[in-house]
């Protein structure tokens, strides 16, 4: 059998696949399911300094393809993640996990971030500047090179945990944005985050979903995701968690090959909550089919 481990920023995972913030919870809820412990690791559910309801119902539209959801980073706040949902997940599972971060202001970065940091669980901060489901914070600070440099240089200086930035794909030039991030004091980047989207009701004449945009996800967006992951992968010099539309161990081996170092898997949980489970299970196959013994080997070899 091949060898599976990456390195991800300085900590080993045993393969290169992460569910993706959103789509698995705090992780218990899907280890009632599977054995949790397979994962390189997951991006638990996005956190806010306080508790947040999200966006008004309906939130998701079915697409060709894809989803578009607007959820609006609906969670308890950093308080009760760290005193009820990260006790949880620790009897379930013994890695280190990712906790995914938003905000509405830098100030709001930067007090989550240090009120995480103390938590031995937590090997990483995801730091989520592209969210397009709320208003007045998320995506707009992905969207601008200064504003997402100045977040990342805030949560900097309350950590020295590895910060990856998350990255918005609705922007005109990407690599601006990720650079701008490295150079302020990022360890990684990751991208794709949603597409912006939008469904009528034929029927009503009204958006489908009440906030009448969302993110626009599934395999629909996987050739858009592949191609920002290379483009940024070739900019930069720190490591690449690609996503969008990752639902096959065939996508991962295209997303590495591109320059991820690891992958995470989105909707593809919320239609077949084994898919990454699974993915896992088939990368052995696919790598002997396509003569890899080395996934490590593969990152960003396509020039």
């Amino acid at each position: 059998m091949g060898k599976m481990n990456v390195n991800l920023c300085g900590i080993k995972l045993d393969n290169p696949i992460i569910p993706a913030s959103g789509t698995f919870g705090f992780g218990y809820e899907f280890a009632e399911l599977y054995d949790i412990n397979c994962l390189g690791t997951f991006s638990f559910k996005g956190t806010t300094k306080d508790s947040r309801f999200g966006n008004p119902t309906p939130r998701i539209a079915e697409c060709t393809q894809g989803m578009i959801n607007a959820v609006g980073l609906q969670n308890p706040g950093v308080d009760k993640v760290i005193s009820e949902e990260l006790p949880k997940l620790y009897k379930v599972f013994n890695k280190k996990v990712m906790a995914n971060i938003s905000g509405f202001s830098v100030e709001d970065y930067a007090y989550t971030v240090e009120k995480l940091d103390s938590v031995d669980q937590i090997g990483w901060f995801e730091v989520n500047v592209s969210c397009p489901n709320v208003h007045g914070g998320g995506m707009s600070f992905g969207t601008n090179p200064e504003a997402a440099a100045e977040v990342t240089r805030a949560v900097r200086k309350v950590t020295k945990k590895p910060i990856i930035i998350k990255l918005s794909p609705n922007v005109t030039d990407i690599v601006a944005i990720a650079k701008a991030c490295e150079e302020a004091g990022a360890d990684g980047i990751s991208l794709i985050n949603t597409l912006l989207g939008m469904r009528i009701d034929l029927r009503t004449k009204r958006p489908v979903i009440a906030n009448k945009m969302g993110g626009f996800s599934g395999p629909a967006i996987f050739p858009v995701a592949v191609r920002m992951v290379y483009q940024v992968a070739h900019a930069v010099n720190i490591p690449i968690v690609g996503m969008g539309g990752v639902s096959t161990a065939e996508d991962v081996i295209e997303m590495m090959l591109a320059g991820a170092t690891a992958v995470e898997v989105g909707a593809a949980n919320l239609v077949n909550p084994y898919a990454c489970r699974d993915i896992i299970n088939d990368l052995p196959r696919v790598m002997e089919k396509y003569g890899i013994e080395n996934l490590s080997d593969i990152i960003g070899a396509t020039e």
